[in-house]
């Protein structure tokens, strides 16, 4: 049963502890609905309390009818609902974003808003097993390295997504089941999103025609690569400590304004690391200067690993408007532009 497969993913991956208090992104589809009704017959056994939000996006013409489907659906299991009403194409237009990108950042920015209004401490997001499979595969055609293969994450930080070890398959069997009628989203049978597109006409022909067991087989790919990832990422920590000779992350600059922050390598050692560990620890640098690698493409990881191993000393590239990395005295310096913080 859904309710058991869900259970043991969050014992599984330890997704939910006694105190817990999580905000539900529910649309009112069959994910969502599935998700909040298990996790709602689970709280009182697994000692957690939750929230539901719901965004109203203001494109399609069900949206009000999604709406007072998941208020009513709400309220009739007794759990409280915050719902934001906002027009996403307008938000588009304004900040010249597609309209994916623009929902996904208003949705994601009302959970933390909700997160914070409740005193939560988790945020369920309802992606399931096929999602995660839809997703691995657009990150191939995009030219995604290794972590792209990785899917979506059981947990990432205070996401998580109980019903991602789940069939799409399952979930629905479970709502007609259960009688949950929940709302269906006429825009994911429409083909202009890329996720659409590999949803409804790559995997079926993959199916089809090739694989039909395709999801299974992806998510087992997920799988091997984050065991894979998992050891690299301890090996890159290793070889960091091995290579770094100083962190400074509170450096004051001059007039006391700014902070600056650095992290200077040993040159000579950084070349003898293996190519893949040299990518690497360049990416754990900057990542833990910024608390992301937002805007390091791989041209940017080849150029500065060109610089290196090119060992000319006095020589710099600025990768994006707030990264600097510095060859000088055969150490290599990775530090914030001048002038600008490490929060900018």
């Amino acid at each position: 049963m859904l309710k058991n497969k869900i259970l043991d993913t969050i014992n599984k991956y330890k997704l939910i502890n006694s105190g817990d208090r999580i905000v539900l992104g529910v649309s009112g589809g069959p994910d969502s609905i599935s998700m909040l009704t298990v996790l709602n017959e689970l709280k009182s056994d697994l000692k957690f309390d939750i929230f539901v939000a719901h965004i109203n996006h203001g494109i399609r013409e069900n949206s009000k009818l999604d709406e007072q489907f998941v208020m009513q659906f709400c309220n009739k299991i007794g759990v409280e609902l915050y719902v934001l009403n906002t027009n996403i194409k307008k938000i588009a237009e304004k900040e010249k974003r597609g309209l994916e990108e623009t929902g996904r950042i208003v949705r994601y920015n009302y959970f933390d808003e909700i997160l914070e209004k409740t005193n939560s401490n988790k945020i369920a997001i309802a992606h399931n097993e096929n999602d995660n499979a839809e997703t691995i595969l657009m990150n191939i055609v995009r030219g995604s390295g290794l972590s792209g293969l990785k899917g979506i994450e059981p947990q990432n930080g205070k996401y998580i997504r109980p019903l991602i070890e789940c069939k799409r398959e399952e979930i629905e069997s479970y709502c007609e089941r259960e009688e949950l009628n929940p709302r269906h989203d006429e825009s994911n049978d429409e083909n202009i999103y890329t996720r659409n597109k590999m949803r409804n006409v790559v995997i079926p022909y993959i199916k089809k025609e090739l694989n039909p067991n395709i999801i299974q087989t992806i998510n087992r790919l997920s799988s091997i690569v984050k065991d894979d990832l998992e050891y690299l990422d301890k090996q890159t920590e290793i070889e960091y400590k091995n290579v770094c000779l100083e962190e400074n992350f509170i450096k004051e600059n001059v007039y006391n304004i700014e902070k600056e922050a650095k992290i200077i390598l040993d040159l000579k050692k950084f070349n003898k690391e293996n190519i893949a560990i040299q990518k690497r620890i360049i990416l754990y640098s900057i990542n833990k200067l910024f608390g992301t690698t937002k805007g390091i493409e791989k041209i940017h990881i080849q150029d500065i690993i060109k610089l290196c191993n090119n060992n000319i000393g006095n020589k710099y590239l600025t990768p994006n408007k707030k990264t600097k990395i510095v060859i000088k005295n055969k150490k290599i310096y990775i530090e914030t532009v001048k002038g600008v913080s490490v929060k900018d």
